[in-house]
């Protein structure tokens, strides 16, 4: 008796394959910082200046802050993370609490500052937005493993 394989279409989508560590990192960074420039982009629309006084001069928050806050922390907590996870793959449910609380533990700063409420606002949601994408970047990190 033989057995014949046939090839057919994989009927799962997109999101259920796997991805290498780096991937995940490239994407969840990518969809945050995408996710931040269009909230920036909302909350210029809505009259925001992300403006704000520091020493004595006015200094603007946007975009470049906005690029290298959302990209720099998420791109090394990510890696860290998914280089620990090699050795020590617990690490990465660690990771998750790190990442949620320190983005969300530092929207202190933003509400000290002297924004305006729109712009006070957006970039309180910004900080929301690489908590989550840190989170679920994470998971798929964590699962595909």
């Amino acid at each position: 008796m033989s057995v014949t394989r046939t090839s057919s279409v994989s009927s799962t989508s997109v999101w259920s394959r796997e991805y290498g560590r780096p991937t995940v990192v490239v994407a969840s960074v990518l969809a945050a910082l995408i996710a931040n420039l269009v909230l920036w982009l909302v909350g210029l629309l809505a009259g925001g200046s992300f403006e704000h006084t520091d020493a004595g001069t006015v200094a603007s928050a946007a975009p470049g802050g906005v690029v290298l806050m959302t990209v720099v922390p998420l791109t090394v907590g990510l890696t860290v993370a998914a280089l620990l996870s090699l050795w020590w793959n617990p690490i990465v449910r660690i990771a998750q609490v790190v990442g949620a609380l320190l983005p969300l533990a530092t929207i202190q700063g933003t509400l000290s500052a002297d924004f305006d409420a729109a712009s006070t606002v957006t970039l309180v949601l910004m900080h929301v937005v690489i908590a989550v994408v840190a989170v679920l970047g994470l998971e798929k990190m964590r699962v595909r493993v």
